[in-house]
């Protein structure tokens, strides 16, 4: 899908499909969602540019994400989206300048896009530019960035809170492991996956500010410090609930494992507590004639006694020594 949008009465309004061989000249943002091979071909056409094809923008070489090429300069960055769901997913987005131009492609649909493109056709602006929508596109993303971060981190509080203050009240049941667990990795593949965005925008912000020069991005380069300060201050941020995160998955791993040895520990004294009286019971299950105790008119209430003292001393000294 093509959408276009173009300069209209000081604020960019959206076109469904771009049908003509050229684009218009008032166009500020071209942007190609999951596009097919003839929508490629028509805005390389319109635009004298070769867009880079689906397998080339998850090239990891920096040099493969970063480049200039005739008239247009070529950007990748990775954009997370559907992180509200279970399977959050990190895609690369390419932004492409040429001249007054922003190209964006993309087979994903990050938040920040929807949220950019409602509020740009909300704003009056009579300043439009393909590089002050590059920047505001790109401000966006990092707000979403830190949207997602905040919500990890509200999360791994309440995660340390289930960890390790469950098991001080003996009236709460103990924590679901399993639950925990789950929580932790998803919390682990968000902040991951934030880092790698923060990285690939980060590198974008360097590489827009040296590589291209226009007066509108001259007029931007105080807006894009900002934001690369805020991008290295959530890398920061995202680099310690990542240990965070890892702390909190070693002790859980160890609560379940001190779980564990609490249920082998409950058969091991059992197996110590019924081993005595096993002992008796089977000194008098014996099948010998010559036995003094065959006879005796007390033998079986004094066996059965015999067995249950021998049950309830070793269960005293485990309590006693607090080892139950």
């Amino acid at each position: 899908m093509i959408q276009i949008y173009t300069r209209s009465e000081g604020a960019v309004a959206a076109t469904d499909l771009l049908e003509r061989s050229e684009a218009p000249d008032d166009v500020v943002w071209i942007d190609l969602l999951r596009p097919t091979a003839e929508e490629e071909r028509v805005v390389e056409r319109a635009l004298g540019i070769d867009m880079p094809t689906r397998e080339e923008m998850h090239e990891i070489e920096v040099s493969s994400r970063l480049y200039q090429e005739g008239d247009g300069t070529f950007m990748t960055a990775i954009i997370m989206t559907r992180t509200e769901t279970e399977l959050p997913e990190a895609g690369a987005v390419t932004f492409v300048l040429v001249g007054d131009c922003l190209v964006t492609l993309r087979y994903t649909e990050p938040q920040p896009f929807t949220t950019f493109a409602q509020r740009a056709q909300r704003q009056m602006s009579l300043r439009q530019s393909g590089e002050m929508v590059l920047v505001g596109l790109l401000d966006s993303v990092i707000d979403r960035l830190a949207d997602i971060l905040e919500l990890v981190g509200a999360d791994v509080d309440r995660l340390s809170h289930d960890v390790f203050a469950a098991g001080k009240t003996t009236n709460k049941e103990p924590p679901d492991f399993n639950e925990l667990l789950q929580r932790i990795g998803r919390d682990g593949d968000l902040t991951s996956k934030s880092r790698e965005s923060l990285v690939s925008v980060s590198r974008l912000l360097t590489f827009v500010t040296t590589k291209t020069e226009t007066p509108a991005l001259r007029e931007a380069i105080p807006r894009i410090a900002i934001l690369s300060r805020d991008v290295q201050s959530l890398a920061d941020h995202a680099t310690f609930l990542s240990g965070k995160v890892n702390f909190l998955l070693d002790a859980t791993l160890g609560m379940l494992n001190i779980a564990q040895t609490d249920i082998i520990k409950i058969f091991s004294v059992a197996a110590v507590v019924f081993l005595p009286p096993t002992l008796i019971a089977s000194i008098y299950g014996m099948n010998f004639e010559l036995m003094p105790e065959l006879g005796w008119s007390l033998g079986y209430p004094v066996a059965l006694i015999l067995m249950v003292v021998s049950a309830v001393l070793p269960y005293l000294y485990f309590k006693h020594r607090r080892w139950l």
